[in-house]
């Protein structure tokens, strides 16, 4: 009795495991290196006052992903392909290109952050581990077909849990942080920041990725069809999808909680006010919050570079592809896809290539986070009109408190990269 009361368990849990793909690696990967830098730079600087965009960031998260998702469901159509419906081709290349130059520095700063915190684990030389992680992630995107590669991925999304353990492990004294916490005083550093911190947690490269997952998930069944052909399966479909992004979001931006408030407690607590990478985060780490807690922080950083890495140059090769007309999968063979593969390639060639150039990565890493902010604001536009068009979306168009959050979502967005500008 006890054995099949065990067997139903694990079926269950296994059920539910199945149901989370898209969303959940969609926003694990949110929490690349370049995005723990970035977090553990602002805790670094303004200790306590930035965790509330963390918070905010959720709502904002939530929205456009759950629209990405619900456009590429419907249509059975990636991003690029549906905006090229309804915007000049012109418009909707100078975006692609925007988001396949801001991937390859992305990918750059990924790459040499896996090299350096291996390096710091194995005494190996961190350029050549670079170079060996790059080879292994890119491997595996181009012989392992989709449906045996997403749950490599998906397992990949507990790495994160190292940032939460690492919180853990050097305490966090809460008492403190409830009685002395107030928001960063408005200045133009404060803006940078926030801009960051929005550019890197809402990032374009998300929007892409996580459409793509929705039609290879949908052509990985033989059974499924877009739900303009099969509107029936819309009520669960949508549950669905609203599950696995709600659950993707929210445990991204709890890691990056965690991660903001480790640098704020550790490093900005001791009077460190500046680091350049996450690496040094993870150095900074071991004098003074223990080797344990630097351990598990490099550890983090392997991990989600990891899973990082085949999103941002997967989610280049899917938004150039489409727009050039070509046929794009991670399920495909080399042979059946070579456009989206050379683009794959080149993506993580060139942002493999940029590690070893004398760049300071942090300033690299940082700035790409704002200009992801400010990217992200003609996109997620782009994405609200493509959402509202009937002639995409059919009896699906966006409406009611998701057009609302996605509108609200977008407007934020604007705001705060025009903040930069004032």
């Amino acid at each position: 009795m006890p054995t099949n009361a065990a067997s139903v368990g694990v079926a269950r849990t296994r059920g539910v495991w199945r149901r989370f793909g898209a969303g959940l690696v969609t926003g694990a990967a949110d929490d690349d290196p370049s995005g723990v830098a970035t977090y553990s730079q602002v805790g670094t600087q303004l200790g306590y006052g930035m965790l509330w965009t963390t918070v905010a960031t959720v709502p904002l998260m939530i929205g456009i992903q759950t629209i990405c998702a619900h456009i590429a469901r419907v249509t059975g159509m990636g991003l690029t392909a549906n905006l090229v419906r309804i915007l000049p081709r012109g418009l909707v290349g100078g975006l692609v290109a925007l988001l396949v130059v801001n991937n390859v520095v992305n990918l750059a700063a990924d790459i040499g952050a896996m090299g350096d915190a291996l390096a710091m684990l194995t005494d190996g030389h961190p350029r050549y581990l670079a170079l060996l992680c790059a080879a292994v992630s890119l491997l595996l995107e181009m012989f392992i077909p989709f449906r045996h590669y997403a749950p490599i991925l998906k397992l990949l999304t507990m790495s994160l849990l190292a940032y939460v353990l690492t919180a853990c492990v050097v305490g966090i004294p809460w008492r403190d942080l409830l009685a002395h916490w107030r928001p960063a005083e408005w200045n133009h550093q404060t803006l940078v920041a926030l801009t960051a911190v929005f550019g890197t947690t809402v990032s374009p490269y998300l929007f892409f990725w996580q459409a793509a997952q929705e039609v290879e998930t949908e052509r990985a069944d033989p059974g499924a069809r877009s739900l303009l052909s099969a509107p029936e399966d819309a009520p669960e479909e949508f549950q669905r999808i609203r599950v696995d992004t709600d659950l993707g979001m929210i445990y991204s931006n709890a890691v990056a909680f965690f991660i903001m408030l480790t640098a704020a407690v550790v490093l900005h607590g001791a009077g460190v006010t500046s680091i350049d990478t996450s690496a040094d985060a993870a150095r900074a780490l071991d004098p003074l919050g223990g080797h344990l807690a630097s351990t598990l922080f490099t550890l983090g950083i392997v991990g989600t570079g990891m899973l990082a890495v085949p999103v941002l140059a997967g989610s280049a090769a899917y938004a150039l592809s489409e727009l050039l007309g070509q046929e794009g999968s991670l399920e495909s063979t080399v042979d059946q896809a070579r456009t989206f593969y050379a683009i794959l390639a080149i993506a993580t060639a060139l942002g493999t290539l940029l590690t070893f150039l004398p760049i300071a990565p942090f300033r690299l890493l940082f700035w790409s986070a704002v200009i992801n902010g400010v990217v992200a604001v003609p996109l997620m536009g782009a994405i609200m009109l493509a959402a509202s068009s009937r002639a995409l979306m059919g009896p699906f168009i966006l409406k009611g408190a998701l057009r609302v959050v996605g509108w609200i979502a977008t407007g934020a967005m604007g705001l705060v990269a025009l903040g930069l500008f004032l």
